[in-house]
This record gives C-alpha cells, sequence and structure tokens, in this order.
C-alpha cells in the first residue's frame, strides 16, 4: 500500500506523531510536506496530494491542517479524490465503508495525536463495501475504482 502524507504549517507536530506511528506498519509512506510552523498555504498541499494519487490511483493520503476544513475543500476539487474530514474512528469506518474515500483529512487544532492514530487506524482497516454504496458514487460521477 502506498500512503502520502501533507499538511500545512499547523499540522506538523501531529503529522511527525502520524509518521512515528505509521514506521511500525507495512505501508509505504512518502511525506509531500510541509515541514516548516511558519504559514504556507494549504491549497499547495492539497494539489500536491491531489496529484501524487493521480499518479498512483490504488494509493491512500493524509491531509492535515488546522481545521480541517481547508484541506478537505481544496482536495476536493479534483475528480478523482474522495477526501473525508474524520473527528473519531466512526467517521473514519463510514467514509471508507459507504464512500470509498482515499483521502483521510484531520483537524490538527480539534485532533490529538491519540485520537488521530485512532482514526487513521479505522480508515486503513476499513474496506469499501460496494453495493449500494456504489451506485450512490455512481451518481456523484466519483473516478472510484
Amino acid at each position: 500500500m502506498k500512503l502520502f502524507i501533507a499538511n500545512d504549517h499547523a499540522g506538523v507536530q501531529l503529522k511527525k506523531a502520524l509518521l512515528s506511528y505509521i514506521k511500525n506498519l507495512s505501508v509505504d509512506t512518502e511525506d509531500l510536506g510541509c515541514f516548516i510552523e511558519e504559514s504556507v498555504d494549504y491549497p499547495d498541499y492539497a494539489t500536491l496530494m491531489a496529484e501524487s494519487i493521480a499518479l498512483q490511483p490504488d494509493a491512500l493520503g493524509i491531509l492535515i491542517c488546522g481545521s480541517g476544513i481547508g484541506m478537505s475543500i481544496a482536495v476536493n476539487r479534483h475528480p478523482h479524490i474522495r477526501a473525508a474530514l474524520c473527528h473519531n474512528e466512526e467517521y473514519a469506518q463510514l467514509a471508507k465503508a459507504h464512500n470509498n474515500a482515499n483521502v483521510l483529512v484531520l483537524g490538527a487544532r480539534f485532533t490529538d495525536e491519540a485520537e488521530a492514530i485512532s482514526i487513521l487506524t479505522a480508515f486503513l482497516k476499513t474496506k469499501f463495501e460496494g453495493g449500494r454504496h456504489q451506485a450512490r458514487l455512481d451518481k456523484l460521477g466519483c473516478d472510484n475504482k
């Protein structure tokens, strides 16, 4: 599995915690930045995520900004992206099972490290259910493989 991770300045510390956790998993991870806590523009990193997944359609992504809202809006502008801002494990499970989400979005100002790890674990373990959910994604015109 390929996993891309990116963030803005508000997500630097939470990303470090997640990367430390991910090291223990059998996951090929690529950190797309940012690496500094000085202000950067989150749409740049959302676009980098979308471009990376376009080149590897089976990959998953994690985006982190202050609230998660900006990253969600920015990355979901791309037709092959199905990003979900998740606040707990159940959100992550439903995002994958019902919406075949390929990008997990987290709000660093509202999600502590332990909760973020729990959310990520649920996201990675859950499989898309297909069936009636696929029909709904088809209506949205999602490019979902």
